[in-house]
């Protein structure tokens, strides 16, 4: 199995990052990819720019870390197109100090959050659906959290839940962006 076959943490990317001498974390860019892919279908060759200029290298640093940047687009594309709506968000794990998480969320967020203001126009958010537009408006907020956070239960269970809504704004852009992909029941529709 190649390394744009394999699955893809947090860890595996930012290793690539390390790598390449940026200590930068790749939630930033998770959530810059995770939008262009509902916004505008960015291709393998146009994000591996984008990560590149990020990184402030020319191309990858090697064939390996090449592999793992394409089959990190590679990962979420499949996870956003998915029936089975399992798409997360590319963050800190337990492994992490729950400050570090609210860190990686707050930036994932941010990076999201730049895509859809890059990208969509009044004319494209007036045919979202109203979930949606609340959905995005909450990911806002999210972007001006508080992540000096102590390590406590009350607050790992928050951190889940705006970690959950940021996941399922994201699946929610997506589907609304790609009709038919993946095929879920709508949610809206009328219960007799």
């Amino acid at each position: 199995m190649s390394l744009i076959d394999e699955r893809q943490d947090f860890s595996d990317v930012a290793d690539v990052f390390l790598l390449h001498g940026s200590m930068q974390s790749p939630a930033f860019l998770d959530g810059r990819l995770c939008g262009l892919l509902a916004l505008r279908d960015v291709t393998a060759e146009a994000w591996l720019e984008e990560v590149c200029l990020s990184l402030g290298v020319e191309q990858p640093r090697d064939p390996a870390s090449a592999e793992r940047l394409l089959g990190w687009r590679r990962q979420t594309l499949e996870a956003l197109s998915a029936s089975d709506l399992n798409y997360a968000p590319l963050l800190p794990d337990e492994l992490f100090s729950l400050a570090e998480q609210a860190q990686g969320l707050k930036e994932w967020t941010l990076g999201f959050m730049e895509v859809v203001e890059e990208v969509a126009d009044d004319t494209l958010r007036e045919r979202w659906s109203q979930t949606l537009k609340e959905a995005i408006d909450d990911l806002e907020g999210l972007g001006q959290m508080e992540t000096d956070i102590d390590d406590s239960t009350e607050n790992e269970n928050d951190l889940f839940a705006l970690t959950e809504h940021a996941r399922m704004a994201a699946m929610l852009l997506y589907t609304e962006q790609h009709p038919g992909k993946p095929q879920v029941e709508q949610t809206d529709a009328p219960v007799h």
